[in-house]
């Protein structure tokens, strides 16, 4: 109970999450074994940080951090453009299909939203699309990014429980990555002809192609990570590392949009964002130590298998917690919170751990854009410059298609476990 009090005291209060977990973990570590357990809290959070899987969280964020700088959104948005010029509502699907290229670059979903935002929301409103259907679409379809691999999410989540591998997890995802993009694509087709949304001009297969052949050296990134990996030939790590080198290599040599102050900034951006990752997790170990020790896991198994015995009750209740959750934390740390004391849970209900993890990670990316914070729309409608509320009525549509994807992912696990059953055995 003293961890529980700190914990809520803390977050009325506007603590840093991290914050909130270490003190919440060392309160409970002294109601359950007095001041000699302060020992264990250190070493707690030093064992959170230092695994080498944990490596590749720098390196794929200084990856997207280059490719950005490299200008490689703007080419991606020039090759969707010529391919679906002609299409009515055509930058509603670039806008889309962008978010879909630019998610094996990035694990964030407010990184891609900032990255395509900045140039497909004013292209939008230019070409006469409200500013809060410029920014619905932006958001919406940015979180996919944390989903398909690589996906900095999977390994902080692979790095904390170790019943999945990082690996099953970036085949796993896959699958509910390209079916919520195609899900968002047939909603922008349908309100394209509803609405009567404008036709560009200009496309076609040859400026397409035109278009095209520049992005293929920057495309190449996320296949080198996923070649590297699912082949066995490196670790998730080393796969990382070495796609961070070709990034540098082709930006400053190939592109040569790389200046020294772009790479000095591009560093910069990755410390700091590396360094709130890696807090985070050394936070969470503590509270997650605890979690453990407490028997909170067990719990918590008890009570939701009291609510229902029926698997489908009992998956839709951790779904409506999840999107509640994901509401007011951002993807990462509500992750972090609520792994620990749920996938055990779970799992011990006879859910598969791999399953869950992808339910969990589809069900808090839609919770960034579910109200009232939905962090990922808040920043869409900022950059549109349009109230959050116009915004929220905007996402609707594609939100229900983001729901029902999340009702699917999860009352079907094969949909999930076919793909790495069928590439890994």
């Amino acid at each position: 109970m003293a961890a529980l009090a700190v914990f809520i005291a803390l977050l009325l209060i506007g603590a840093p999450i991290a914050l909130v977990m270490a003190l919440s973990g060392l309160a409970g570590a002294l109601s359950i074994g007095g001041p000699e357990f302060l020992a264990v809290i250190a070493d707690r959070m030093f064992s959170g940080v230092s695994g080498f899987l944990l490596m590749a969280v720098p390196y794929f964020i200084f990856t997207a951090e280059l490719m950005n700088h490299a200008g490689l959104t703007q080419r991606l948005i020039d090759f969707n453009n010529a391919l679906l010029g002609r299409v009515r509502g055509a930058l509603s699907h670039v806008n889309i299909t962008a978010s879909l290229f630019f998610a094996g670059l990035t694990g964030a979903a407010i990184t891609d939203t900032v990255a395509i935002g900045k140039i497909m929301i004013p292209a939008m409103k230019k070409q006469g699309y409200s500013a809060e259907y410029a920014a619905a679409v932006t958001a919406c379809s940015s979180i996919v990014g944390p989903i398909i691999p690589p996906s900095i999410v999977m390994v902080v989540y692979a790095s904390m429980l170790r019943d999945v591998s990082v690996l099953s997890l970036f085949v796993a995802g896959i699958v509910p990555g390209v079916l919520m993009t195609l899900s968002m694509l047939l909603m922008s087709f349908w309100l394209a002809w509803r609405r009567g949304f404008p036709v560009q001009g200009g496309g076609g297969l040859k400026p397409a192609l035109r278009a095209f052949l520049p992005t293929v050296p920057a495309l190449m990134v996320p296949v080198i990570i996923l070649a590297g990996i699912l082949s066995g030939l490196s670790t998730v790590t080393e796969a990382s590392a070495f796609a961070a080198v070709y990034a540098l290599l082709i930006g400053a040599l190939l592109y040569r949009n790389l200046s020294w102050a772009s790479i000095r900034a591009a560093l910069v951006s990755t410390v700091r964002l590396s360094g709130v990752v890696f807090f985070l997790l050394g936070a969470s170990t503590v509270l997650g130590w605890y979690v453990t020790r407490s028997g909170i896991t067990r719990e918590a198994a008890e009570f939701i298998a009291g609510v229902s015995t029926d698997p489908v009750v009992q998956i839709t209740l951790v779904n409506v917690l999840l999107l509640l959750i994901g509401t007011v934390v951002d993807v990462l740390p509500a992750l972090v919170v609520t792994a620990p004391v749920l996938v055990p849970a779970m799992v011990q209900l006879g859910f598969d751990p791999l399953h869950f993890a992808i339910v969990m990670i589809v069900t808090l990316n839609v919770g960034n854009i579910t109200p009232p914070v939905g962090m990922t729309l808040m920043t869409a409608a900022q950059i549109a410059q349009v109230s959050y509320e116009r915004a929220i009525v905007a996402s609707l549509p594609f939100y229900v298609s983001h729901i029902t994807m999340i009702a699917i992912v999860s009352l079907w696990p094969g949909l999930v476990l076919w793909l790495p059953r069928l590439w890994l055995g």
